[in-house]
């Protein structure tokens, strides 16, 4: 993976949840920014046996440099909850 830039627009954020989510209700992409807050991006599941989720960013999502936290969370059909393992990623700033 290359370098993450604050601003960028044409990023897909990919997330591995290693469980099958054939009966996912939903699916977010949740985050905690460098400045401590949190917050969620909306996520479509890719590929439900392997487990995978994804959230095309636009422009505007990533507006903070510095070091950013993702983790998945999925919901299931009959309520069930699930929370992925978090991932740090260090957001530059451009030009750097």
């Amino acid at each position: 993976m290359g370098k993450v830039y604050k601003a960028q627009s044409a990023l897909r954020i990919i997330v591995k949840t290693f469980c099958d989510l054939s009966d996912v209700l939903t699916a977010v992409i949740r985050y905690q920014k460098p400045d401590g807050k949190r917050g969620e991006f909306s996520a479509g599941v890719s590929s439900q046996e392997d487990g995978v989720i994804l959230h095309e960013c636009i422009e505007g999502e990533i507006d903070v440099s510095g070091w950013w936290v993702f983790w998945a969370f999925v919901t299931f059909a009959d309520g069930r909850t699930a929370a992925g393992e978090a991932t740090k990623v260090y957001v530059w700033k451009e030009g750097s």
